[in-house]
């Protein structure tokens, strides 16, 4: 197991060879004469703990704490000084120190175990944050499925999830695909670090490339500070880059170049800062069309596609459908502190016949929106968009107009609401006025019940 890499900062040399001395044994330990070096050292690489010394001059140990927490929020900070007071120690465990030490210090075997008490505890918030995120939203409870598609696919992803390979993970737009490159990452040896997503289309070409590598102060109009970039962000940890067939082709080599040399440069800098991190890519494109049209650079699609993964869509998988559906109405129903909505079997069948042309995605909308609208507590047919409900026995599809289908939905929800026009509207995302002209049409202008 690799040691933990540290960072001592202090401008006397016996104080510096001190640390070195005491911590070499258990740690990677580097050195630096002040705050300046300290920043330069950090921007390089990655540590664990910086070890600062409370004055030095030029940059203070406090004014480097600050820096230190606001570029590297995952690093720890630890303030030795020989003027310790009470206020000093407030001061820095308020500007986020992680302890607090007065030279001279005692003994190295106390500077030792003041250093693994703190990577202990840092380590400990970090999983607990991990656990946080997966109890909010945990993909191996959303990676639900009963098809034999994708039991095929998920044996073949927990796979590729103990192997240190790039993954690509191909379908349609909702079908999961983040989802899927979250249980890769929650089922490999990097479960206890950081998951970090991207997407690749919500950027333009000149946000792109410092989004994922970051820049340095000035590199361009804006850049008023040094920025670290989600490569960065995610060390240790799983890069998923959604949409990868968007990255622009000026871009794609830097990004095969990141791949293979596990460094990378920022923007406005021609420093080698290493990068240790898994990525998985997801596109709803083509990518071997692109690949073969020229819009996609060859080298970097076949690095990428070490492990492909495909994703069916929801129709080519009707075995899911009433399992998600489910899923989707207990989880809101739990958020929501009410009992799960029950699907009618009428509903049921509605739903199992639907194309579900966005995929996983539709099916969770609409059954979280049920959660809000249906009074309960059950789902019937006549609640569902006209889009999806069955048809009664009667007249063939295509000898029914639109103005059929539409009052026979309208008139179900109105039923399915009791008459409250209101809560009818809601459920058919119209307005009130518009339902109301509706009904007059039809000749059921009655009075609403709800008032």
């Amino acid at each position: 197991m690799a040691k933990s890499r540290l960072l001592a900062v202090d401008d006397e040399p016996g104080v510096r060879q001190f640390l070195k001395a005491a911590l070499a044994r258990d740690y990677e330990v580097a050195l630096a004469e002040n705050g300046r070096e300290a920043l330069e050292a950090l921007a390089r690489r990655s540590y664990a703990l910086v070890l600062t010394d409370g004055r030095m001059p030029g940059m203070t140990g406090q004014e480097l704490l600050e820096q230190v927490r606001a570029l590297y929020p995952e690093t720890a900070v630890i303030l030795l000084t020989a003027y310790g007071t009470v206020e000093d120690a407030v001061a820095a465990m308020k500007a986020g120190a992680a302890d607090y030490l007065t030279k001279p210090l005692k003994s190295p075997e106390e500077l030792r175990l003041r250093v693994a008490r703190v990577l202990e505890q840092e380590a400990l918030a970090r999983r607990v944050r991990v656990l946080e995120e997966k109890d909010r939203r945990d993909p191996r409870s959303l990676l639900l499925y009963a098809d034999p598609a994708m039991s095929r696919l998920v044996e073949t992803a927990r796979m590729a999830a103990a192997e240190p390979v790039e993954v690509l993970i191909t379908g349609e737009s909702g079908t999961g695909k983040e989802v899927l490159a979250r249980f890769l990452h929650e089922s490999g040896p990097r479960a206890g670090q950081s998951f970090l997503a991207v997407n690749c289309a919500a950027f333009n070409e000149n946000l792109i490339e410092s989004e994922l590598f970051g820049h340095e102060k000035g590199a361009f109009t804006g850049a008023g500070e040094r920025r670290a970039g989600k490569f960065e962000a995610a060390e240790g940890g799983t890069l998923f880059l959604d949409e990868i067939g968007e990255v622009p082709l000026h871009l794609q080599a830097k990004l095969l170049r990141v791949l293979q040399e596990k460094t990378l440069e920022r923007l406005g800098s021609n420093r080698q800062i290493p990068v240790d991190i898994r990525v998985i890519a997801a596109t709803n494109r083509d990518l071997d069309a692109d690949r073969r049209s020229g819009k996609f650079r060859e080298d970097l699609f076949f690095r990428l596609a070490v492990f492909p993964l495909h994703i069916p869509p929801l129709r080519e998988r009707p075995a899911d459908i009433l399992l998600l559906a489910r899923h989707f109405l207990e989880d809101a129903g739990r958020r929501r502190g009410k009992a799960a909505l029950e699907l009618s079997a009428e509903a049921a069948r509605a739903l199992e016949g639907y194309a579900w042309p966005g995929n996983v995605r539709e099916l969770q909308n609409l059954m979280e929106r049920l959660s809000i609208v249906a009074p309960g507590p059950g789902v019937d047919e006549g609640m569902l968009p006209p889009e999806i409900h069955a048809r009664p026995t009667g007249p063939a599809p295509e000898q029914r107009s639109l103005a059929e289908v539409e009052r026979e939905h309208i008139l179900g929800i109105l039923k399915a609401m009791g008459g409250n026009r209101t809560r009818a509207a809601q459920v058919l995302q119209i307005s009130l006025r518009s339902l109301q002209y509706k009904l007059k049409e039809y000749g059921e202008a009655g009075e609403d019940p709800s008032g």
